[in-house]
């Protein structure tokens, strides 16, 4: 019987379904680092795989000395949480992954993700939202996703008042209460975000925040 070529895979989130996969994918003769924020999961996985490590998803150097783009898949199994899910996504994309799988709670989790262009949507749980209501009250809502205590992420055209202007001008955080997540230009995504990148008219933007302010920026002319 032929037996498949030994591959490399990169999971983030160590949790129920991050967890299995990672013993299934060793138990099938390949090789898997197991990545978590939580020490208590990295010590529980880590005889089961070839290598488990504890690193912060806010650390952008310590994921970069990973090394993504060299591994045959990357996994983010991060489902739970969609703002690190989210923020994971799209380091995996930046740091050049050439086969991205990335977890979704429900239907419009997975949505996002789609429009984050990952290869392969998961999702064991289907709940779908509220979205259409959204989307058909307000044709600048391209998509959005409801989260935990009253916070949504929503993937909207640029408002005409911030086309030409940065973030710093505008000011987002403050006046809005709001973070850009990310920009979508043509077929780049922006995430290495600055207070002095520039907006420009035809960009849409990936928009964290309580629901109340995420609608007003919604509402802008």
């Amino acid at each position: 019987m032929a037996v498949s070529k030994r591959k490399q895979y990169i999971i983030f989130g160590i949790g129920r379904f991050g967890g299995a996969l990672a013993r299934k994918l060793c138990e099938l003769g390949h090789e898997v680092l197991a990545v978590d924020s939580s020490e208590e999961r990295v010590a529980a996985i880590t005889p089961y795989v070839t290598n488990a490590i504890q690193v912060a998803t806010s650390d952008e150097e310590a994921m970069r000395s990973l090394g993504i783009r060299n591994f045959d898949a990357a996994v983010v199994a991060i489902g739970d949480d969609f703002h690190h899910s989210i923020l994971m996504t799209i380091m995996c994309k930046e740091m050049g992954a050439k086969y991205l799988i990335s977890k979704a709670t429900d239907a419009m989790h997975a949505k996002v993700l789609m429009k984050l262009g990952v290869d392969r949507v998961v999702f064991p749980e289907r709940d779908m939202g509220e979205r259409l209501a959204h989307t058909l009250v307000n044709p600048r809502v391209l998509d959005l996703v409801n989260l935990r205590s009253d916070h949504m992420i929503a993937y909207i055209t640029c408002p005409e008042d911030w086309a030409g202007r940065s973030l710093g001008e505008i000011d987002v955080r403050n006046r809005f209460k709001v973070s850009i997540l990310a920009i979508y230009r043509d077929d780049d995504v922006i995430m290495d975000l600055q207070a002095s990148s520039r907006l420009m008219a035809k960009d849409s933007l990936l928009v964290l925040g309580h629901k109340d302010n995420v609608e007003k920026v919604e509402n802008l002319d």
